[in-house]
């Protein structure tokens, strides 16, 4: 069996309909939506909205962790558009997702990021797509647990969740040959983004449940520049399977 695995799609409809090519199921660990693109300023809803300057101001303020000031800045902002900005978001997100599932691969197993809004989901799923979110499916064999989702941050992201409510669906999993979530566990050098300069947040249930039960691999992404890509927690391989929007290529899990 072969199959390929992507995280942290945001917007990169052109490569994800090229990522199943020559395996068995596709792997997609969320994030499919793109909000700002941290390197190119004129992507993304945000700049859609209120030009390439601006996004880039904000991306400014977030780097250097002046937070409230972003959101003032972001405030300003949605009170100059008509209507509700909800709605205006909403819009370019549907859009976004149209064109992201209808390029989506089968057969595909898919969990939310944090920035998905999994109440959307349903509107465009087809058959050949499966969303997992605290549950297993079987795949050549195998068991694969999904856990989707990120938990509470500054950034206030539009899936974030309480540890709670997050380590109920790790618990929900149990025992998976194969642990596929959006962010990573709790270990440091998985969580530092390089080129972010500063630490993601990971879960501490998906460590204990790694240490506990030791699935031959714990498969993330969330983190678009680790420090390290990959460690070992006893025989489970943690991996990072990459930045997909970056890199445009998937990981590839063969047995």
């Amino acid at each position: 069996m072969k199959v390929h695995v992507v995280s942290d799609v945001h917007g990169r409809a052109d490569a994800l309909a090229r990522a199943g090519d020559g395996a068995d199921a596709l792997i997609c660990l969320g994030d499919l939506i793109l909000f700002v693109d941290y390197d190119d300023h004129a992507q993304g809803i945000f700049p859609d909205l209120f030009g390439a300057e601006r996004a880039a101001e904000l991306i400014a303020l977030r780097t250097a962790k002046r937070f409230d000031e972003a959101r003032a800045m972001s405030a300003r902002l949605w009170a100059t558009l008509d209507g509700d900005p909800r709605e205006h978001i909403e819009r370019r997100v549907r859009s976004q997702y149209e064109t992201l599932f209808a390029a989506m691969p089968t057969p595909a197993y898919l969990t939310y990021g944090n920035v998905d809004l999994p109440r959307l989901w349903s509107d465009y799923l087809r058959p050949g797509l499966r969303v997992l979110d605290g549950e297993v499916a079987e795949i050549g064999g195998l068991r694969f647990g999904f856990v989707g989702g990120g938990l509470k941050t500054r950034y206030r992201t539009p899936y974030e969740i309480d540890d709670e409510e997050y380590a109920a669906k790790v618990a929900a999993v149990g025992e998976v040959d194969v642990l596929c979530c959006h962010i990573p566990p709790a270990v440091p050098e998985l969580l530092y983004d390089v080129v972010a300069r500063r630490f993601e947040r990971g879960s501490e249930a998906t460590l204990e449940a790694i240490e506990r039960t030791q699935p031959r691999y714990a498969l993330f992404g969330h983190v678009h520049n680790p420090l390290y890509a990959r460690t070992r927690i006893g025989r489970t391989e943690c991996v990072n399977v990459g930045h997909f929007r970056g890199r445009g290529v998937p990981y590839v899990l063969e047995w």
